[in-house]
């Protein structure tokens, strides 16, 4: 077995009160960045890569996260952004460049849970070494 993981998070654990609309808003997000085939899923949970997300018991919250995923270019942005709307997300930043630093492009959106979600791309960036690390466990 094989999986992908990136250099500084291990990974990222979101706690949601709604599973299944969890799951059709971060299936519809990840699918639209490239990224939707997730490694595990079970009746109130789903890992992709380095993303947990997982039902909550009775009387505990969701989490509240800022949460940010990586776009390979502006398109991803749109994409992401029009799959999360699509999905029940709501809008928080309409794609665009940011003032945060020269090449900043993102969209934001607010989860079904409320968190709030952004996908960026760098334009500094002209290209990566890698697209990720793969971890082989056999």
């Amino acid at each position: 077995m094989s999986y992908y993981q990136g250099r500084l998070i291990d990974h990222i654990h979101l706690r949601v009160s709604d599973f299944g609309r969890a799951r059709e808003f971060y299936q519809a997000v990840l699918d639209a960045l490239g990224r939707g085939d997730c490694s595990g899923r079970g009746r109130d949970w789903m890992e992709c890569d380095e993303l947990m997300i997982d039902q909550i018991a009775p009387g505990e919250a969701p989490s509240r996260v800022h949460l940010c995923f990586q776009a390979s270019d502006r398109n991803a942005v749109k994409r992401f952004y029009a799959a999360a709307l699509g999905a029940g997300g709501r809008d928080n930043g309409a794609p665009g460049p940011r003032d945060y630093h020269p090449g900043y492009y993102a969209a934001f959106v607010l989860d079904p849970d409320g968190n709030n979600i952004e996908a960026k791309c760098d334009e500094r960036v002209s290209r990566r070494s890698s697209p990720d690390i793969r971890i082989d466990t056999d």
